[in-house]
């Protein structure tokens, strides 16, 4: 075997490995197959069997998120805020993009969001708030102009609004908690699957 094929062998195990280990990456933060097939170059049946092995159990099906209103309720925007603060922080200052800035961001949002959910104001939960799903569909729905961040005016955060609203004095849902605001984590623990995805 000459070294250029032995080369490009090498460089096709290590890419492979490398594929490997980010899916895995992304199964323990809670992707979806749908997810893991548009940012590997896995196959769907070999995703499926990685699926089962690390989590005992067939991949969840449903639908993904598909509106942007669950971004702009109050616990969810608070938590959408975090990430989306962190993963922009990364993309301008660590020189990371695409998935490794994703991942990266959703790791340090979860290790924020458990000290979040510690706070009086909160009530804790087995689950975060954001799953990488809805934190994937985020960052989607920003670069396509669905959702955008804006300053709070008493703050001075940024918080994630729609685009199509007036923001003049805009306040954050910190600085303005809504009097229903309460009643989410009391929703969130009865609720059924919201629309067949996961929270």
């Amino acid at each position: 075997m000459t070294s250029t094929a032995t080369a490009a062998k090498s460089k096709t195990v290590v890419g492979e490995a490398e594929q490997l280990q980010l899916a895995i990456r992304l199964i323990n933060l809670g992707a979806r197959l749908q997810l893991l097939e548009s940012q590997t170059s896995l196959s769907r049946e070999r995703l499926t069997k990685l699926y089962k092995e690390l989590k005992g159990m067939s991949p969840p099906k449903g639908m993904l998120p598909f509106s942007t209103d669950w971004f702009l309720t109050w616990l969810p925007n608070i938590h959408s805020s975090l990430f989306l603060n962190i993963y922009n922080f990364l993309v301008t200052n660590a020189g990371i993009d695409g998935i490794e800035a994703l991942a990266k961001a959703y790791e340090l949002y979860l290790e924020q969001a458990r000290e979040l959910e510690n706070a009086p104001e909160f009530q804790s939960s087995e689950e975060p708030v954001l799953s990488l799903i809805r934190a994937w569909t985020l960052v989607r729905f920003v670069e396509n102009k669905l959702l955008k961040m804006e300053n709070c005016s008493r703050c001075s955060g940024h918080f994630i609004v729609n685009p199509y609203d007036l923001h003049n004095n805009f306040l954050c849902n910190l600085c303005h908690v809504p009097s229903r605001a309460g009643k989410y984590q009391k929703n969130r623990k009865t609720k059924s699957a919201d629309d067949g995805i996961d929270a």
